[in-house]
């Protein structure tokens, strides 16, 4: 199956007690379960789109990224405005950025599933992370999620390969993406893993175009696969924000 650009959903209009998403400046398909597709969380989302900040510079640039920071900072600012109860973002490797932006507003923001690392490490003794670019994330993305520097070890990271059509199509910015193509390129990734290292429990999927396919990877590995969408601090904010709307 090819998805296109223009099956990618649409965003919602403003309205108070929504999630918000912050958004790279992208144009590649986002299906159910991508933290960008608008209905992938269950409830209702606000997104706003961050002009200039290219995929490939995001994840790449670290200096890049940090260029942008202000740009990144009105985007979450705008949406605590606008009534967010939260505040997410379209790609992992925001976690540099993470307690930046927390401490520009009031309502959490998690930025990265990465966030949930430092949990899961007191829990097991390694975690496994799946990522858009193995290259690119660097223990200082690891650091900035909370991740003790004395557990950076116990992160066992694996990336897709990088010429895989996933990887080239959403770092490139491309239109479309076949999906099944795309599947089994991070399923082949995620049993790379899991030859390295079977004694894994679970894995994190960094990348925020991955959880479509964390049933896959469950079924391919049997471990459990987290993302943003399983990240207590938002779902917590949603239970909250729609427990209040529906007390009004």
């Amino acid at each position: 199956m090819v998805v296109d650009h223009r099956q990618a959903g649409t965003v919602a209009a403003p309205h108070a007690g929504a999630l918000g998403v912050v958004m790279l400046d992208t144009r590649f398909p986002r299906p159910l379960g991508d933290i960008g597709h608008p209905h992938s969380f269950g409830c209702v989302t606000q997104q706003l789109r961050v002009p200039g900040a290219w995929p490939r510079e995001v994840v790449g640039s670290p200096e890049a990224l940090r260029a942008m920071a202000p740009a990144f900072l009105d985007a979450v600012q705008t949406l605590e405005r606008q009534g967010a109860c939260a505040v997410t973002t379209s790609c992992g490797f925001l976690v540099l950025l993470q307690d930046l932006l927390q401490a520009a507003v009031k309502v959490p923001v998690r930025s990265s599933s990465l966030l949930q690392l430092p949990a899961l490490l007191r829990q097991e003794p390694q975690v496994g992370v799946l990522t858009i670019s193995a290259q690119a994330l660097t223990p200082a993305h690891l650091l900035a999620a909370g991740v003790p520097a004395a557990r950076l070890d116990d992160v066992r990271v694996q990336g897709v390969d990088p010429a895989s059509h996933f990887v080239q199509a959403i770092l490139g910015n491309a239109p479309a993406l076949e999906l099944a193509r795309a599947q089994a390129e991070v399923v082949a990734a995620a049993r790379a893993l899991q030859e390295r290292e079977p004694r894994l429990q679970t894995l994190v999927l960094e990348c925020t175009n991955l959880p479509p396919y964390a049933a896959a990877l469950a079924a391919a590995t049997g471990w459990r696969c987290l993302s943003l969408l399983d990240d207590a601090v938002l779902r917590a904010a949603i239970i909250n924000s729609s427990s209040a709307a529906a007390a009004r």
